[in-house]
């Protein structure tokens, strides 16, 4: 029963006095998390010794879990509304909580706008998790992240500085730099959409979801509600910079731009972004989703940009477009942005490596005495077992792709489609959608999460689910996964 119970203080009268009681909830939550941190400070005091990759994928891993747990707080104790007659329960807040730090951009809320159902402390406070979320993996990233990942490898041989630098200096200097770009681009981004006639609070909310790729919005429409072709086209460009690999972002503070265009993942992420857009502007045109070709441009461009930079933005209803337009922006969910960035999902750099390979065992089948090498960029890979875990995490995703697929298929009660007006054979592609939207850190889906709706509607043990996909994504699968299988807790 605990899944289903609201938690919180009851609705209070006033927009005022629901402020104060917001405020209160996160002050609240603040000590909690203080008086915590000081409670495992105090048991960690003696720990002694070298932190080795079991240690610190399970750090990781439960911190994430921990920062989820704590960031649903202000949620609980506020007594938020998911809806006009709902408070939120326990899987609500977790899930909203989650969302915001895995920079999913997933929600469960029907009314933003309404500040007496929302308080507006907690509406920033939703977009902060954005902010910090995106800061922390931008950290962690470098730090302990991507074990058997290609993109951790090729991003750090991209790093700059010396090479004298030893591995622990290289990546506190990659720590620190992806973090003043982090910084500098929210930075700049705020000040771009005031410019524009965005509120500091909207202009806050909306380039902390922008720059951490994570989608929440303060108003029910999304970036729709502003009307406005500049912001739109603006957030869009940042957007993209915020999927760019950082060290290459890094190259261009140096002034340095030819190091851009020279690294083959960020050229072929850019021509999947003009591509896509192409064919979502051509069918669009095609099928009458846009009345001309000015508005394709606008409407494409940025929902193109928004779905492969995982970021879940909106400025038009995506879901009422034709078949091929919605099959490509779900297919775009498991693309991603490139490595080294706030993006989640498989990731551009994954995807070459995986064409290369595919195309060597192909040429192998009727020339199995040619030895090739794999490349990037021309460079051959030394790490030989960089292929190896390219087809694994693969295989991993489409595993569990599949397995919630199902599970979400079961989960779900037919009859919920009914109510909301859906038809019940649109069932399995809706749960599709929600499974890869979730897991790669899209945030909306199509159906009945589409771009006007949310996910309120869904059984707990189902957002249980999402948040666990959640997680999955954007730690890369194996810290969180790990976390779940008995071996690695046992002494070895």
């Amino acid at each position: 029963m605990l899944f289903s119970i609201p938690w919180g203080l009851p609705a209070l009268s006033g927009n005022e006095t629901v402020e104060t009681g917001a405020c209160l909830a996160l002050g609240g939550s603040i000590v909690v998390s203080l008086g915590l941190g000081a409670l495992l400070a105090y048991f960690g005091r003696g720990a002694e010794g070298r932190l080795y990759r079991r240690e610190a994928m399970a750090t990781v891993g439960l911190s994430w879990v921990l920062a989820a747990l704590l960031g649903a707080l202000p949620f609980l104790l506020s007594g938020t509304h998911r809806g006009s007659d709902k408070h939120m329960t326990l899987a609500d807040a977790i899930f909203e909580s989650a969302s915001g730090f895995t920079g999913t951009g997933a929600t469960v809320i029907t009314n933003l706008e309404d500040p007496a159902l929302v308080p507006r402390a907690i509406l920033f406070w939703r977009s902060e998790t954005h902010f910090l979320g995106g800061l922390g993996i931008m950290v962690l990233f470098v730090a302990i992240l991507g074990h058997g990942s290609a993109g951790k490898t090729l991003m750090l041989a991209e790093m700059p500085g010396p090479n004298k630098e030893t591995g622990r200096s290289r990546v506190q200097h990659a720590a620190w730099t992806f973090t003043f770009i982090y910084l500098g681009l929210n930075t700049i981004l705020t000040g771009l959409l005031m410019l524009q006639g965005m509120t500091a609070f909207d202009a806050l909310c909306h380039s902390f979801g922008t720059i951490a790729t994570g989608g929440y919005s303060t108003y029910n429409d999304s970036v729709a509600h502003f009307h406005s072709v500049g912001i739109e086209m603006t957030i869009a460009v940042f957007m993209v910079l915020a999927c760019t690999n950082f060290a290459l972002l890094y190259m261009l503070v140096l002034w340095r731009p030819k190091a851009l265009l020279a690294d083959v993942e960020f050229r072929v992420y850019l021509a999947v972004l003009v591509l896509a857009t192409a064919f979502i502007m051509g069918f669009g045109l095609y099928y009458g989703d846009f009345s001309g070709f000015g508005e394709s441009v606008r409407y494409g461009f940025f929902q193109v940009a928004s779905i492969l930079t995982n970021t879940g933005f909106a400025t038009h209803n995506f879901d009422q477009w034709n078949e091929v337009g919605r099959g490509t922006l779900f297919l775009l969910m498991f693309v991603g942005g490139c490595a080294g960035s706030t993006s989640c999902s498989i990731k551009i750099i994954r995807h070459i490596l995986f064409a290369k390979i595919i195309w060597m065992q192909t040429e192998h089948a009727w020339h199995p005495t040619v030895v090739r090498t794999l490349r990037l960029g021309g460079k051959p890979i030394e790490d030989p077992e960089v292929g190896k875990n390219v087809l694994v995490y693969f295989g991993l995703i489409l595993s569990i792709f599949i397995t919630s697929w199902l599970l979400l298929d079961i989960l779900e009660p037919d009859q919920a489609w009914d109510v909301r007006g859906h038809a019940r054979h649109e069932k399995l592609m809706d749960c599709a959608s929600g499974i890869g939207a979730t897991l790669n850190g899209v945030g909306p889906g199509l159906g009945t999460i589409g771009a006007v709706e949310n996910y309120s509607h869904f059984q707990p043990l189902s957002k249980y689910l999402f948040v666990f996909l959640m997680m999955l994504g954007r730690l890369e699968i194996y810290p969180f996964l790990v976390l779940f299988i008995p071996q690695f807790w046992r002494n070895r």
